[in-house]
């Protein structure tokens, strides 16, 4: 029957929110858990070779996967106004907000006053907000190059090359790290489709074996600070030409072991699904306890350093980080990880930011 529409009908429909897709969150959650577990092994793993080489296992995957991932987020990213200022009060705050915290906790906790607060210097784990601003400012430059992974590759050996980069803004990681974001930013969902085959994932458990086997034979015979990528070949004490070569090999076996990986990653929600969009805070948040652990001599405990305790801080550190994405802490620490700061920027820009992002 005609009539005249109710309020409720005649109202306009309000744009939906975009749904997330759970396998980018379930990513995001087990490979924060595996950057915090890597973290909690660094006081322990120097005496015991599995240790050892499970650290060199998931170090050579876990922050290419991070990195994969936050670059295939990143593929929208314009010099749209309200998305700089998404950047700047998503990733540029929190890190001179962390950056300090992390600064003042070690002069506080470990006493050591000689620590300087420089936002040119990052510290500990904020260099990677550091990389992510630069490498999102970057994105319209990539999507103009037609092939835009080969060059990324290039410029990561070349930097490998050169100890006079510098420190500033930890500038070598950035680019020794640079093509994962760029290969990021090339992928596309049906890539992400491609790599959960279950050919794949059969494929994946030969390599994972495989890899934990070269990690083991690799502990007395390799430098882990190769994974790390942020000294170049001379400061590591190699020759100039074995920049470029291990910095190729190593962006070689991390591409697969993140493909094995991303393969293993479940598509479906989990229990854990939820925590993926807390990954920031649980990354950000979990140094604090880890460093904190190890000023205060609580690595130094015997029983720490056998087997039984090994398996116990592995433990601790996945339900701490688990505990450090849940939406109760989010919300706690939003104020400096994801503030609003609409009073530092035009109507204009803090209105657009207000609106349903647009792809």
């Amino acid at each position: 029957m005609g009539g005249v529409p109710s309020p409720r009908a005649a109202e306009p429909a309000k744009p939906r929110a975009k749904q997330r897709d759970a396998f980018f969150d379930n990513a995001k959650y087990l490979a924060i858990v595996l950057v915090a577990m890597g973290h909690s092994w660094e006081p322990l793993k120097g005496d015991s070779r599995v240790l050892q080489a499970a650290y060199l296992f998931v170090y050579a995957f876990h922050m290419p996967a991070f990195i994969v991932i936050s670059g295939y987020f990143s593929r929208s990213f314009d010099m749209r106004p309200d998305r700089l200022k998404r950047l700047v009060t998503g990733v540029l705050v929190p890190y001179v907000v962390f950056e300090t915290a992390y600064v003042l906790f070690k002069r506080t906790v470990d006493g050591d006053p000689s620590l300087p607060i420089s936002l040119l210097d990052p510290w500990y784990l904020t260099w990677f907000l550091a990389a992510l601003f630069i490498w999102r400012m970057t994105t319209p430059l990539w999507k103009l190059v037609r092939h835009p992974v080969p060059p990324a590759v290039v410029i990561a050996m070349l930097a490998s090359l050169s100890p006079d980069i510098g420190d500033d803004l930890d500038l070598q990681r950035v680019l020794q790290f640079l093509p994962f974001f760029v290969i990021g930013l090339s992928l596309r969902q049906e890539h992400f489709r491609l790599v959960r085959r279950r050919s794949v994932r059969i494929l994946s458990v030969p390599v994972f074996a495989g890899a934990l086997a070269v990690a083991w034979w690799a502990v007395p015979r390799m430098n882990p600070s190769w994974l790390y990528h942020r000294d170049s070949a001379q400061e590591l004490g190699a020759p100039w030409w074995c920049g470029p070569v291990m910095t190729l090999a190593l962006l070689g076996c991390s591409l697969l072991l993140t493909v094995c990986f991303f393969a293993w990653v479940p598509g479906r929600r989990t229990w854990f699904t939820a925590l993926g969009a807390g990954t920031l805070c649980g990354y950000l948040l979990h140094g604090f306890f880890v460093k904190g652990a190890d000023y205060r001599g609580w690595y130094d405990a015997a029983w720490l350093h056998r087997p039984s305790g090994e398996v116990a801080v592995t433990l601790l550190a996945g339900a701490l980080v688990t505990l450090l994405c849940t939406s109760p802490v989010r919300r706690l620490f939003r104020c400096v990880m994801e503030p609003e700061m609409d009073w530092a920027f035009g109507k204009d820009v803090a209105a657009q930011t207000r609106e349903p992002a647009r792809a």
